[in-house]
Formats: C-alpha cells, sequence, structure tokens
C-alpha cells in the first residue's frame, strides 16, 4: 500500500518501475467507483507520464516527485484534459493550458492520474451540490466527505492516490480533511498561484494540498509555492520550508473562547479540543484565553463577499463562448437566460443572485462597502493576537461528518464552515490536523492558524501537536 511520497521512493529503490505504481492506483481507483470520487481517470496520459518518468529513473535524472501519483480537483486546468468544476454548464470543455501550481508539479515529474468531483463551481460544504453526484465518506459510505473538495479527500482517505489538490475558499480543503481524517493545508493567500483554477472568489480562493502526512504537506506546497508572471495577486517571494521539526522552545498559543464554547459543538469535538490543551499546559506550553468577537459575523461575511466576487467571476459561462448551450433558445437574451438556468446547479444560481443583489444600486455600501470593513477588523485583529501567539488553536469543523441528504436549509449548511472562514477572511495559512476520533468511529480534525507567509511555524507547530496527540 502506497500512502507517502516516502512509500513509493522506497519502492522505486527496491526495483518496482513507475508504471507498476501507476497501474497499482488505476486498480484501485476501479473497484472504489462506488465513492465517486474521480469523474474521469487520466487512465493514457498517466501510464504515458509513468513511461517518461521510468525512463528518467534510468538516466538518474527524475524531479522530487518522480512516482507520485496525484489527483486534481476539477477546477483545476490541465492542457488538453476536461475540466468542468462539476458543472453542466462545462460540459465538454477541455483546457488549453496547465495551472501553474499543476505545471510545477508535473516537473518534478509526478503522475496525474484524473480529476476528482467537487461541490460545482466549488460552492458547498458536502459535496452533495456536484453535477455528477455526491461523493461518498470511505469510513461511511452513508456520510458526506465534506466539501467543496470532497472528492480530492476521499481519493487520499481511500489510498486512490498519495496526494490530491483542492481549492480553499470558506474551508474547502480544510473541513473536507477533518471529515475524512486526512492532512489538509490552505496556505497563505497568494503563496500559491491560482492561475488555472477557476475562480469562485477571487480574493479568497487558494489551492491547498490533501495528504495522508504532514511531511507529504510540505514537500507538496514547497514544489507549488511560489511568484507566478501570470497571477499579479501571487507574492513576489517564496516561502521557503525546510525540514519540518517540533519546536525545542516553549510555544504560546491563543485559543478563543467564543469557539470553545460555541453553540452547536459536538461534545466530543470540544473534550478533544480541551484535552488537547491539557496536553500542552503538561509539555509546558502556554495557553492564552482569547476573546475574539467576531465570530458571529464570520459566516454572513463570507457570504456577503464571496457571493458578489462569485456573481462577477461567473458571468462569463454564458451558454455562448464555450460549454453547456441550451438547445431550445432563440436569439441571444434566450441563449444567456436559459443556458444559465438549466445549466447552472440550485446551490450556484442562489449564491449567483444573493451576490447581485449585494451589488445591486442602493444596496452596494449597505453590504458590499461594510462587509469589506469588517473584513479588515478580523484581519487586525488576528494580526494583534498573533503578535503575541505562535499559533491559534481551535477545532476545525462543529461536529463530524454528517448523513448524505440531511442538512437542506442552506443556512445550517453554510454553518458547517463557521470555524474555517476565518483563514480564508483574513488571508492567514491554517491546516487540519487528524487527531480526534469520536465514539461512532468516525474522524475530526483539530485545527492551527499561524501567521501569514509562515507556513514554516505552521507545519513545525503542526509536528509537535502530532508528537502530542497523534
Amino acid at each position: 500500500m502506497y500512502t507517502s511520497i516516502a512509500d513509493i521512493q522506497k519502492a522505486l529503490l527496491s526495483g518496482t518501475s513507475s508504471l507498476d505504481i501507476t497501474h497499482y492506483f488505476l486498480n484501485k481507483i476501479d473497484s472504489s467507483k462506488h465513492l465517486n470520487a474521480f469523474l474521469e481517470v487520466f487512465t493514457e496520459s498517466a501510464l504515458a507520464q509513468a513511461k517518461r518518468v521510468d525512463e528518467k529513473i534510468k538516466l538518474g535524472t527524475q524531479g522530487k516527485l518522480a512516482g507520485i501519483v496525484i489527483g486534481i480537483k476539477d477546477n483545476i486546468c490541465y492542457e488538453n484534459h476536461k475540466v468542468s468544476a462539476s458543472s453542466k454548464i462545462l460540459e465538454g470543455f477541455e483546457s488549453l493550458y496547465t495551472a501553474t501550481s499543476l505545471q510545477r508539479l508535473i516537473n518534478e515529474d509526478a503522475i496525474i492520474i484524473g480529476r476528482l468531483n467537487c461541490d460545482e463551481f466549488a460552492m458547498g460544504s458536502s459535496n452533495e451540490n456536484s453535477a455528477f453526484g455526491p461523493v461518498l465518506n470511505a469510513k461511511d459510505t452513508t456520510k458526506v466527505p465534506g466539501g467543496s473538495s470532497g472528492g480530492s479527500a476521499v481519493a487520499v482517505q481511500a489510498g486512490l492516490c498519495v496526494a490530491s489538490l483542492g481549492s480553499d475558499t470558506g474551508g474547502s480543503i480544510r473541513q473536507p480533511a477533518s471529515f475524512t481524517g486526512t492532512y489538509g493545508l490552505k496556505p497563505t493567500y497568494g503563496s500559491i498561484s491560482r492561475y488555472g483554477l477557476i475562480a469562485y472568489a477571487s480574493s479568497f480562493d487558494q489551492i491547498g494540498v490533501f495528504t495522508s502526512s504532514l511531511e507529504d504537506c510540505a514537500v507538496i506546497y514547497g514544489i507549488m509555492a511560489g511568484p507566478d508572471e501570470f497571477d499579479s495577486t501571487c507574492l513576489q517571494h517564496k516561502n521557503e520550508i525546510t525540514s519540518i521539526h517540533a519546536p525545542e522552545k516553549k510555544l504560546t498559543f491563543a485559543v478563543f473562547n467564543e469557539y470553545l464554547n460555541a453553540e452547536g459543538m459536538n461534545s466530543e469535538v470540544k473534550d478533544f479540543l480541551v484535552s488537547s490543551i491539557k496536553k500542552l499546559e503538561a509539555d509546558g506550553h502556554s495557553i492564552v484565553y482569547e476573546s475574539f468577537p467576531y465570530l458571529d459575523v464570520l459566516v454572513p461575511l463570507y457570504y456577503v463577499l464571496t457571493t458578489a466576487e462569485a456573481s462577477s467571476n461567473l458571468s462569463r459561462f454564458d451558454g455562448v463562448h464555450y460549454g453547456y448551450r441550451n438547445p431550445d433558445s432563440i436569439g441571444v437574451e434566450q441563449t444567456y437566460v436559459k443556458s444559465r438556468s438549466t445549466g447552472f446547479g440550485k446551490e450556484v444560481k442562489r449564491r449567483i443572485m444573493a451576490g447581485s443583489f449585494v451589488l445591486s444600486h442602493g444596496y452596494y455600501d449597505a453590504y458590499y462597502t461594510k462587509a469589506q470593513k469588517v473584513r479588515q477588523l478580523v484581519k487586525q485583529k488576528t494580526d494583534e493576537i498573533l503578535k503575541q501567539c505562535d499559533a491559534i488553536l481551535m477545532p476545525t469543523t462543529p461536529d463530524v461528518a454528517f448523513d448524505l441528504a440531511s442538512v437542506s436549509d442552506p443556512l445550517q449548511m453554510y454553518l458547517q464552515d463557521i470555524f474555517t472562514v476565518h483563514a480564508n477572511i483574513s488571508g492567514n495559512p491554517a491546516i487540519s490536523l487528524p487527531f480526534g476520533v469520536h465514539s461512532s468511529g468516525l474522524p475530526f480534525g483539530i485545527q492551527l492558524m499561524t501567521q501569514r507567509e509562515d507556513e514554516q511555524n505552521l507545519l513545525n507547530t503542526s509536528k509537535l501537536l502530532e508528537k502530542l496527540l497523534k
């Protein structure tokens, strides 16, 4: 069983070929179709890449990710391969170029095995909004895997690839990582290029990674991160990651009273957080209980700003340029209206309409402008706390994975992201660590957040928690 980069490297050293490893994963994917994690398996191109990698290994010119099999969320572009954002409106569309983040992995000889199911246009917290059906949690197929990167999470959870790429706009990597018992890293906003990522909310979206080990998170992040001339929001310097090690010095962790005592939090999730705090204190670390008064406004703030950006970003999908066009349309206006009405799913239409409303005349200042001001307050308060503390410790999710089709109220679904939207609003890096196990047997995560552009500290501190809690 290959669950890490180290496993693959060991196999290659013992004489196993990249081709053999790729066939192993192709067979495993084929036997796990019921999970609906993959929308398409890139059998032909993956095997061709594996053969190229084996040739490079013979010559001793292979890259850092030689033989490493990776899956990609279906909103990341890969040249000459289909990409649909799990939406009917992009049916049949084939990308003309490769996302910068993905290209950097391919340059290091990663083998891209397929595109993974997700909530349509990355809008959702359960992976039930895909036009191609829900993804099932491999631990319990009656449960959701979380969203929107549910296929990416399950692919790693079920061992269908070594690592997978997802995108995180409000928790879409960390929340499914919590529900599936995987590591989920959402880096600093701008640390990884968004070029080639189909946009949902451009000032929130960030590509990240799912893995089965902390070390693999660090390796893959380190390869993808860095400036990119095709993305003007990208940081103009690279956050270098050296080897991960638990800090020798004693650290100070901030814990928010409002998060610890949040309404609706599962008692076992809370108990695990309290137990983790006690273990940190017993190890000599300091815990500072802070007040963070913005918890109740985080989700409304997030949805005002992200829906506004979504209504702008998704206006390009109109049934004219490419993708789905309603066959019953006559004339330009009907083409636009009918194609968008039948091409987009219910949740996407809901968010487009909400975003158009908050940007409309007479409401722009009342909603959008005010939300931008509150976003700055959240950012300032977060910075203020992280100047005094090494990291913020919090739950990833208020509960474990819920039953399929059990949450019908959109507002209740939005509240699934109550602890994860914070890092996207402020732009800080955050990670979900898979250390919790509920009495039901379902996993759940614990979340760390550090200062922007300080992934090294985030990963080192995660290593400390791994030693104490795993």
